[in-house]
């Protein structure tokens, strides 16, 4: 009787640690992502305008943002915010849903364990989900209006998020909206298949945290987990990262492209520009990703520690 007792508690133990919806998920880290886009949109911008720069116009992270400032005013290094704040909470709702329902898919019927196959499977999952989806088109959008320079709406081409993708689908088709696609397909999915792996050792590692036990982190123990499990990921897909923006910012106006996809765009880059020239805007990138992660989680984290206090741990077995 007893060992059927303690089965009983085990199981409920079991039960609760796969009791977080994805829905909860998908909310938690949707909130994440405006705050992340809030606080970060000047790095991304300057990122971008390094990654589009053949001529050397900009010395470095600091002279690129700087010169910005001084040319186009403090406004321009939030240029495209309404796209990337947008598209990042749904990229986030996506993802961290996603995810959720592909790790359901891979856990272990009997112990209601994932191991860390799955956890990298439903993590590039989520990634190609989140690409085709969502980020292609947005930061289609959002890339060419980073380019543009200056803030005069007379001397722009695209006047606005809704106005750019209305231009670029009349005059390059749907499809002009997802330029770059197979690149930021294997960018995001790479990311996050070592985002959510990395995230979930760190957190058992450091702070013995493990998903549904009703530990809630501190939010400067989440952000020390999503900034370390975010610094890998740019580091791998640095060049995806640089072909995708340049297969973006290019537009079919006049019909002539210089890059006609991505294994033509690494070729071609490494031909002109050399191999570095595939990492260009990698320490921007490693300025906006691995902070990005650290804001994310802790908001996303306290969400989910607050659902699991609230719903899973005080609920009656």
């Amino acid at each position: 009787m007893y060992k059927n007792v303690t089965e009983k508690k085990s199981k409920s133990q079991n039960d609760s640690r796969i009791a977080i919806p994805p829905y909860m998920k998908a909310v938690s880290g949707s909130i994440g992502g405006v705050m992340e886009a809030c606080c970060l949109q000047p790095i991304d911008v300057i990122k971008t305008r390094l990654q589009l720069d053949r001529s050397g116009t900009y010395k470095g992270i600091i002279h690129c943002g700087k010169t910005v400032s001084r040319t186009e005013g403090v406004r321009a290094l939030w240029k495209g915010l309404t796209p990337f704040a947008t598209h990042l909470t749904l990229k986030y709702a996506l993802r961290m849903g996603s995810n959720a329902l592909f790790q359901s898919a891979f856990k272990d019927s009997e112990t209601g364990k994932i191991s860390n196959r799955g956890r990298v499977l439903s993590g590039f999952g989520a990634g190609v989900l989140e690409a085709l989806a969502i980020v292609t088109p947005f930061e289609v959008v959002k890339i060419r209006l980073q380019q543009q320079k200056g803030l005069s709406p007379d001397l722009l081409k695209y006047k606005g998020p809704v106005h750019c993708a209305r231009m670029i689908i009349r005059e390059e088709g749907i499809l002009g909206l997802w330029a770059g696609a197979a690149p930021t397909v294997m960018r995001n999915g790479t990311n996050q298949a070592a985002m959510f792996t990395a995230k979930n050792a760190f957190d058992v590692v450091l702070w013995k945290k493990h998903e549904g036990d009703g530990k809630v982190l501190l939010p400067w123990q989440s952000m020390i987990s999503g900034f370390l499990a975010g610094t890998a990921g740019p580091v791998c897909t640095g060049p995806f990262d640089v072909v995708k923006t340049r297969l973006m910012a290019q537009s079919r106006e006049g019909g002539n492209l210089k890059y006609k996809g991505m294994i033509h765009a690494i070729r071609t880059i490494y031909a002109e520009e050399g191999l570095r020239a595939l990492w260009k805007g990698l320490l921007p990138r490693l300025m906006r990703i691995p902070p990005g992660q650290a804001i994310m989680w802790a908001v996303a984290d306290q969400i989910i520690g607050l659902y699991e206090k609230r719903y899973i741990h005080n609920a009656p077995l």
